[in-house]
């Protein structure tokens, strides 16, 4: 069975895999890495240009590394999940000052490094120095557990140690690094999660999935993922031509983007529910200020919550007191500093330039 596989998975690569992207095939840990950063929670068709912009601005590790941090989080606008992009800085510095810049060639060095787990570690090592580590992801253990009609949950303990274990032991140790790119590429476009092209797979001959009628079952995941529901109302403060913003500092989602000024409550609120919060009664508790627009409710999904929103533009008579996080910008300010795409959307729907 194993050799089954990898000899019809590694046919498939050389004679059917058309899958093109600007990075295969790439010997360089810089630009290996930083692919499979911008691609953790992310499409490809959406990371490829963020990748092309990347390299274009910084083409080396340390250019990386010495670059202003507001200059990379703002080329990183828009891909979320921005812990990725905090650790994307760290690592570099730390390559840049630790290493010289260059990377290091082990894979447990590579691990070390903040923000890598295995499944990147793995691609690095074997893709830049030819090292005998597997790729193991979700569509790795999907191709696995349909192949060998593994039944058990691919999130737990024990699945996990199945599952590299075997990973492992289909690996092409001479050329793990074609291999772990054919077994990515067949999870993509043949043995995906809907779908699957069964009818064309040179692997469907043994697959026990298909067998048993169970492609649509397996893999088998045990823990579901609890979602909370969160509201978020932004007031848009205007006052002598400027608008207030300040960089969200805790550790929650979009931390060091930044914002307006945000009332978050766990349910949805009108306006005049709003007006009666103690922290908003000082701004509309204001003479002559004037509520200039209430816009649509907005909604962004994220892997463990859904967002919901509103941005409500005013017009102070007078500056506001919000404390010492919040800086008066004006628009074209906007334009250099990165926001959530949350935020984004409603800023290009107002016509608001944020290109780089």
């Amino acid at each position: 069975m194993n050799i089954f596989f990898r000899k019809k998975l590694l046919e498939w690569n050389k004679n059917s895999n058309k899958r093109d992207m600007p990075w295969k095939g790439e010997k360089d840990p810089y630009k290996i890495w930083l692919s499979e950063i911008i691609l953790q929670q992310t499409r490809v068709e959406q990371g490829w240009n963020y990748y092309l912009k990347f390299i274009e601005h910084f083409s080396t590790i340390t250019q990386l590394a010495k670059a202003p941090e507001t200059k990379v989080f703002k080329l990183w606008e828009g891909l979320g999940y921005y812990s990725r992009c905090r650790n994307l800085i760290a690592t570099a510095k730390i390559i840049d000052t630790g290493y010289g810049g260059k990377f290091p060639t082990d894979y447990d060095n590579i691990l070390a490094l903040k923000g890598i787990g295995p499944y990147t570690a793995a691609a690095i090592a074997s893709f830049a120095f030819n090292l005998p580590y597997a790729v193991v992801d979700g569509n790795v253990q999907r191709i696995i557990a349909r192949f060998f009609g593994i039944d058990i949950p691919a999130d737990t303990t024990k699945g996990k140690q199945v599952f590299n274990q075997l990973a492992f032991d289909l690996l092409d140790k001479k050329n793990p690094g074609l291999y772990n790119q054919a077994i990515m590429d067949f999870g993509a476009t043949v043995c995906k999660p809907q779908a699957p092209l069964c009818n064309e797979c040179p692997l469907a001959g043994k697959c026990i999935a298909l067998k048993e009628k169970k492609v649509g079952l397996l893999p088998v995941k045990e823990k579901k993922i609890l979602k909370k529901n969160r509201w978020f109302y932004y007031l848009v403060l205007h006052f002598g031509g400027k608008l207030y913003v300040r960089q969200r500092l805790e550790k929650d989602i979009w931390q060091h983007l930044h914002e307006f000024y945000l009332l978050e409550s766990n349910k949805p609120l009108t306006i005049e529910a709003l007006k009666k919060t103690a922290a908003l009664k000082f701004i509309f508790g204001q003479k002559q200020s004037v509520i200039l627009s209430v816009s649509k409710e907005y909604k962004q999904q994220l892997t463990h919550q859904t967002l919901h929103g509103m941005f409500i533009e005013v017009q102070l008579s007078k500056p506001p007191v919000l404390g010492a996080a919040f800086k008066a910008v004006t628009y074209r300010t906007l334009e250099h500093l990165a926001f959530p795409k949350f935020i984004i959307t409603y800023l290009r729907e107002k016509n608001v330039n944020l290109s780089q």
